[in-house]
């Protein structure tokens, strides 16, 4: 395939496909039987989100799942990524109380996927936690560990013999922080400095436990692979000859990547500037300890914990050092490093998510050097649009030409594909979605059957696509096995519940 003017930068069974969540498509957030989650609870709370929208409805993939299935099939997608609802499965939050009626759905999607030749990447959590467990303190609750390797186990028994790829967590990072430090999100707790470190790290032992629970008991029969998706900018000094500018980026990318990637990926343990940083501040402010917990040598170790790196990109920052009062606990004055746009970068329809594709690269190499060497998953990449979209939609046709052209340069793509490492799923958070329109795809791929070297473009309800100009623009030259069908898929399923709040 012909990106920028070079040719075959990936090779031709390279996988694309599409991802969602399950609060932000499926709707039916009160039907056969399903448990309220945190977000339903939260949505519902006068003036929590804009203009009072929530998720009842969505993209209301729970009742439209067969023609999410036929869009799926038509794109001729090789994989799908998507959430099980914890509270659609188990209401309380525990196997106490099994919904089947939730099993059934599931192992529908589940069963239509690999029946059209699709492989499914599950997420067991992305953000909707069963509000009945946030009534018992969420993950600031220290049992929420167990709970949640209990609800794993339940999933891996139940799914496992179908699904090989598995994430436990989305974005631990973003339910911390927005949910528990700044009450953004989902519980909308605001407790500065102190419940933000104790959700992360009891998100970090239900990972953990997790994924020794399917390696111990599940992986030698069902022979899958689990990891957790970390989201993360890429960061540069904003003044690249000022130390403190210097020193704020790599606070940044500590507080940010490294939060979930060091335990897991590199030490064990959270970064040492993270360590020492929240400690002396804590001690200053009259804690009796760090606010950042400690990990015990009584639970499963949390070091080596996943079997690939999942990555959500979206933008980056320009860093400077920021001082901030050492009297007052806070996220923000513990990492004490501000991130803001440059002025020359582009920006897409949402204020904050400027268009950076080189970024991208240059987190993979820094992923690459810093993190073992995984293999890497893109499990989330994309550019937001306002309002009205072109059907040939030029803009985000560019932004995925750039986005490829830069991740193409980094070499650990083709040698990790070599290893049956790399996938690249590309969604795009839109704010043009409502409740009510459905998905709306913007697609290239080979029609079956054709030959490699034909492109086509057409109507499916519910789904705009990029016009056949676009088309050449993008993908260039197909040079592939003849009937391979190779699928760049730009997808935007959100409901503006979610992308607004």
């Amino acid at each position: 395939m012909s990106i920028g003017g070079r040719e075959n930068v990936f090779p031709y069974d390279f996988a694309w496909g599409a991802a969602t969540s399950a609060y932000q498509i499926e709707g039916g957030w009160n039907t056969d039987d399903k448990g309220p989650s945190i977000w339903d609870t939260f949505s519902h709370r006068k003036g929590k989100v804009f203009e009072d929208q929530n998720g009842d409805v969505a993209c209301n993939s729970y009742k439209l799942w067969g023609e999410d299935l036929c869009c799926i099939k038509q794109l001729g997608l090789t994989h799908y990524r998507l959430s099980l609802s914890w509270s659609r499965l188990l209401p309380d939050g525990t196997t106490r109380c099994i919904n089947h009626k939730g099993v059934n759905f599931y192992n529908k999607v589940i069963n239509d996927l690999l029946a059209s030749n699709v492989t499914p990447m599950v997420t067991l959590y992305h953000f909707d936690l069963p509000q009945a467990l946030q009534d018992q303190g969420g993950w600031i609750w220290a049992g929420i560990a167990d709970v949640f390797e209990a609800y794993a186990m339940f999933c891996f028994r139940n799914f496992g013999d179908r699904v090989k790829l598995w994430l436990t967590l989305n974005e631990p990072y973003v339910c911390a922080k927005l949910g528990h430090e700044n009450s953004l999100f989902a519980p909308g707790l605001g407790d500065p400095g102190v419940s933000v470190y104790l959700a992360g790290h009891n998100m970090l032992r239900a990972h953990a436990k997790a994924w020794h629970t399917y390696d111990a008991l599940f992986r030698p029969e069902q022979e899958g692979f689990v990891s957790l998706a970390l989201n993360s900018d890429w960061a540069e000094p904003l003044d690249p000859g000022s130390p403190r500018d210097v020193a704020a980026t790599e606070r940044y990318m500590a507080f940010t990547l490294g939060w979930f990637a060091s335990p897991v990926f590199m030490t064990g343990d959270y970064p040492a500037t993270m360590r020492s940083r929240i400690e002396a501040r804590s001690l200053a402010q009259g804690f009796p300890n760090s606010r950042l917990p400690v990990f015990t040598e009584g639970e499963p170790g949390v070091l080596g914990t996943a079997d690939f790196f999942a990555l959500n990109y979206y933008t980056s920052r320009r860093v400077r050092a920021e001082s901030s009062p050492s009297g007052t606990p806070s996220f923000k004055g513990d990492q004490e490093a501000e991130g803001v746009v440059d002025p020359s970068w582009p920006v897409c329809g949402v204020p904050w998510l400027a268009v950076v594709p080189d970024g991208l690269r240059k987190l993979l190499k820094y992923i690459k050097a810093t993190c073992q060497e995984p293999a890497i998953y893109i499990t989330e990449n994309g550019f937001a649009q306002v309002g009205t979209v072109d059907l040939e939609d030029s803009q985000r046709c560019q932004f995925y030409q750039d986005t490829l052209l830069e991740v193409s340069k980094e070499p650990i793509y083709s040698t990790q594909w070599c290893e049956g490492g790399v996938y690249c799923y590309v969604t795009n958070k839109d704010e043009a979605q409502t409740t009510k329109t459905g998905p709306q795809v913007m697609s290239l791929f080979q029609k079956p059957g054709d030959s490699p070297m034909g492109c086509w473009t057409g109507e499916m309800p519910g789904i705009g696509l990029l016009s056949g100009q676009a088309v050449t623009q993008l993908v260039g030259r197909y040079t592939t096995p003849p009937g391979t069908p190779i699928v760049c898929l730009l997808v935007s399923e959100l409901p503006v519940t979610w992308s607004l709040v």
